[in-house]
């Protein structure tokens, strides 16, 4: 069985490619520079001779991307999409309603969002993690040691200079009174995201006025789009990132590490780390530090983030804000926890960094969760069977 796998560098890419060997699919790899894009003659040219070498059983990429359906479409090659990013504004192209697409979403108001536009191609389940770093071998790994923490926080703080909500900066008076209002209303809600709702008619034209976007002939994404969850998700992330660190590091001082892109990042009382790659560093961070913290991208609106599952695949305990998909497959406090606001997260961090035996015991059933529901083999035999597949 061969399949045609879009091969750009995205987390999962290694565990994604042993899972469908190990399921007896043999893989032929494609790359170009233009997946992202709308409109590239090359791509299609390049991904036409890539589909006629073989008889593909089907097409697969993590993200979905028009160019791919546009070329699965016109052979008839089934094209499979994991999507992990959210937003991913590539759901809002034309393409998105071909029949040859199977679109994989893992935030469940999304997939709730455009079944309700009538698109009859897209399907939800979460995301897949590997459990081949378990909590066990990563312990035992001679170089972990660099990784034990009290508390831990894998991620991007947004905080770039060159970040898009600078691009605001000049709106008058009445609309930056109004973004701050609904950023610090939107920082204090969990479980709803209203950002596009609240963007009223006046608050756009200035926003346009400054910043102007308007989509191309090969999408239907609307402004609210884009700027709620590109400008504004994204400002209010790096606001609550960086407040609930500060916070960490004035109540548990020295005991939190940050590993982040952003090297020059100071935080009192916060250890910054650097980066950690996926691979070969993530794993043991999670499986070594007695609290990994989960703070959601506010685009995120239900779903339960890789961030999060990758944390209870490598074996390591969860401490998350709310995401109201985690409780169709996880049980609060059993396997995982979540907390409802900063004062409810330092309180949650102070109980279990001195009740060891709770905190192991949820670290290891989420492990075993992840383990036996939701790894790569399962996630891909549920796409298959789903889009009707059979070996």
């Amino acid at each position: 069985m061969d399949v045609l796998f879009i091969d750009w560098p995205c987390f999962g890419r290694a565990n994604a490619i042993l899972a469908l060997e190990q399921m007896g699919y043999r893989l032929t790899m494609f790359s170009h520079k233009d997946y992202q894009e709308r409109l590239s003659h090359d791509f299609e040219e390049e991904f036409q001779k890539a589909l006629s070498k073989r008889d593909f059983k089907f097409c697969f990429s993590f993200n979905f991307y028009p160019l791919a359906a546009e070329g699965c479409k016109k052979r008839g090659v089934p094209y499979l999409a994991l999507v992990y990013d959210n937003p991913h504004v590539s759901l809002y192209s034309y393409t998105v309603i071909y029949p040859t697409n199977y679109i994989f979403l893992f935030d469940s108001q999304e997939y709730q969002k455009l079944k309700r536009m009538g698109i009859r191609t897209v399907y939800y389940t979460p995301l897949p993690a590997s459990t081949v770093h378990n909590s066990i071998s990563a312990k035992q790994n001679p170089v972990s040691q660099k990784y034990r923490c009290d508390i831990s926080f894998v991620g991007a703080l947004y905080n770039e200079a060159h970040n898009l909500f600078e691009r605001l900066a000049d709106v008058n008076d009445y609309a930056r009174g109004y973004l701050e209002a609904v950023i610090e209303a939107q920082l204090r809600i969990y479980g709803c995201n209203f950002l596009e709702n609240v963007l009223n008619n006046n608050v756009m034209e200035e926003i346009m006025r400054v910043s102007p976007y308007a989509n191309d002939k090969y999408g239907v994404e609307t402004p609210q789009y884009i700027y709620a969850n590109y400008f504004l998700s994204r400002k209010i992330t790096s606001l609550e990132r960086t407040r609930f660190l500060t916070a960490i590091g004035e109540r548990f001082p020295d005991q939190l590490k940050l590993f982040t892109l952003n090297k020059e990042v100071q935080i009192p009382h916060v250890r910054n780390m650097g980066t950690a790659d996926y691979y070969e560093e993530m794993p043991y961070i999670f499986a070594n530090s007695k609290i990994n913290l989960n703070i959601s991208l506010k685009s995120i609106q239900a779903g339960i983030p890789l961030r999060a599952m990758d944390i209870m695949g490598a074996g390591g305990f969860l401490l998350t804000n709310y995401q109201a998909d985690f409780l169709d497959y996880f049980i609060p406090d059993e396997d995982f926890v979540y907390y409802n606001d900063m004062e409810d997260l330092l309180t949650k961090i102070d109980f279990y960094l001195s009740h060891d035996k709770e905190r192991k015991e949820i670290a290891e059933n989420g492990h075993r969760k992840v383990k036996e529901n939701h790894s790569y083999e399962r996630c891909f035999e549920y796409m298959l069977s789903t889009s009707g597949f059979r070996k």
